[in-house]
């Protein structure tokens, strides 16, 4: 999420009695027999990432229903971590347990690590999910660039955000308890929309790069009563993106996407300095990039040290994957090492697909960029 958190913390293979069966020769139910005879055969002859990817898409799809439950139970059992802005769910932790338990019986040989920390982890309440089970996870139409083909499961990276939007989210909540309807007068705007803010974000990195990642969209359609909730999109550099069509912003005009709740001088400043025709001010990192990809915005500016790993690295992946660039806010690359700082200390501007990174960085003022500190 784009705030200030705590740190993360790895989370690696612990003795966990896991609440799917496991077979007596320790397979795992990633590529089990048990499961569908179409999966098993995949997860044999598809490289390795693209099976990342494509359980994680499943897996990502589960979370969404965890949290979509949780509003709809009503018992968010809400905390605070660092301040009153910082704030964590029962869905971030039902679905961060669900994520990395399920991850880690797929993968374990990978590094996997989570916003809400090792601790959410150790309650291990929510099941474990057996990806098998949902049919979007047909990963043998995750194309793999040849470069990518040979990468080993201990090399990967996996950085988890398990609910990017939380203050959205919880907000959301409060304007449905208090029966408000249309825009909200405290929040300017529609409460419902609130619900677009927040994403689930499965970031895959190898060689400390972005090479994969999935965004799902827990409440996309809620527009449409009846319709399906959620929609999942997932990429992979050098390869393609999937689960939606990416469409390019309009011609004529800047249209900027920025934090909605934690702005400064700094990030003003930044802002101001690529002439917008328009900005939008949205929770989640992860709803950002969604809409570069859906040409709502064409550049994406965050001059702050708000945001982590685990928020950039799934929608970097997708963003590359669609023509786009994510960068600091000085252009250098983001490193996604396991060993690195979960901060971003030197912020963020990613560019949509057919945009000039290179001009929105050239605007960006140095003192700027001379406020962030690597």
């Amino acid at each position: 999420m784009e705030r200030n958190t705590s740190q993360g913390k790895h989370v690696g293979v612990q003795q966990i009695n896991f609440l799917i069966p496991v077979q007596e020769d320790s397979e795992r139910p990633c590529t089990s027999p048990r499961f569908p005879r179409n999966m098993s055969v995949a997860a044999h002859t598809t490289p390795l990432l693209s099976r990342v990817v494509g359980y994680s898409v499943a897996i990502a799809n589960n979370a969404g229903r965890i949290i979509r439950d949780i509003m709809k139970r009503g018992e968010l059992g809400i905390v605070e971590k660092e301040s009153a802005r910082d704030l964590q769910t029962e869905a971030d932790r039902a679905a961060q347990r669900s994520i990395i338990t399920s991850l880690q019986k797929c993968f374990p040989k990978s590094t996997i690590i989570g916003e809400e920390g090792e601790d959410e982890v150790k309650d291990l309440s929510g099941q474990v999910f057996d990806p098998s089970s949902d049919s979007s996870s047909s990963i043998s139409s995750i194309a793999c660039p040849p470069q990518l083909t040979t990468v080993a499961e201990e090399e990967l990276v996996i950085w988890v955000d398990p609910l990017d939007g939380t203050a959205e989210y919880t907000q959301a909540h409060e304007c449905r308890i208090s029966g408000h309807l249309g825009v909200c007068k405290t929040l300017g705007l529609s409460c419902e929309s609130l619900l677009d803010h927040v994403t689930v974000l499965i970031g895959i990195a190898s060689g400390g790069k972005a090479v994969g990642g999935v965004i799902h969209q827990p409440y996309y359609n809620y527009q449409n009563p009846g319709a399906e909730l959620g929609r999942t999109i997932w990429g992979i550099v050098g390869g393609s993106v999937g689960g939606m069509p990416i469409v390019a912003p309009p011609e004529g005009k800047v249209i900027v996407t920025t934090t909605r709740s934690h702005s400064s001088s700094t990030v003003n400043d930044a802002v101001a300095a690529v002439s917008p025709t328009e900005v939008l001010r949205v929770g989640g990192a992860g709803h950002k990039v969604m809409l570069l990809l859906e040409g709502k915005a064409h550049v994406y500016v965050f001059a702050s040290p708000g945001c982590k790993k685990w928020d950039t690295c799934a929608p970097q992946a997708i963003l590359e994957a669609a023509g786009g660039i994510l960068t600091d806010i000085k252009g250098d690359p983001i490193p996604y090492h396991a060993t690195v700082a979960h901060r971003n200390s030197t912020g963020v501007l990613a560019s949509a697909a057919g945009q000039d990174h290179q001009a929105f960085l050239a605007k960006i003022p140095q003192h700027v960029k001379d406020n962030l500190k690597a």
